[in-house]
């Protein structure tokens, strides 16, 4: 005989889970903004970020900065989404974000506060985001 049980989530966890999700997308459209922002400060200057000698992921800063317009516009749109409750937008913001926080670890020598935070935002952006919507089962 198999038994079917319906697993509802308990109504503090699912609080939790929606504040955290709306949370993560408002980081994404917030570090999104200030991804386009980074970005357009190294197009249109080279000398926004100082020069890192011998670093083992050299990119020019023009390159990196429409690395981070590109990204940056590709997050916060995400993360508009997010907070619109579309469910594509979860993946596709677990995905950015985890493309995100490589981009800032490669990005580390020229900024390297920012970008530590980038990275731990990163990191709440994705346990946020695959939290959200999990079914847990309820305690007797």
């Amino acid at each position: 005989m198999v038994q079917h049980t319906t697993r509802t989530p308990h109504p503090k966890q699912e609080a939790w889970a929606t504040g955290g999700t709306a949370f993560a997308g408002v980081l994404m459209v917030v570090g999104g903004i200030v991804g386009v922002l980074n970005g357009i400060a190294g197009i249109s200057t080279n000398n926004v970020y100082v020069h890192v000698g011998d670093y083992v992921y050299q990119f020019s800063l023009t390159t990196w900065g429409w690395i981070h317009l590109v990204v940056g516009a590709l997050v916060a749109i995400t993360g508009w989404g997010v907070l619109q409750g579309m469910e594509w937008a979860r993946w596709v913001g677990v995905g950015l974000a985890a493309l995100y926080m490589i981009l800032y670890f490669m990005f580390l020598p020229y900024a390297p506060v920012w970008s530590v935070i980038a990275i731990a935002i990163g990191g709440f952006v994705i346990w946020a985001l695959v939290m959200a919507g999990r079914d847990r089962p309820t305690m007797p």
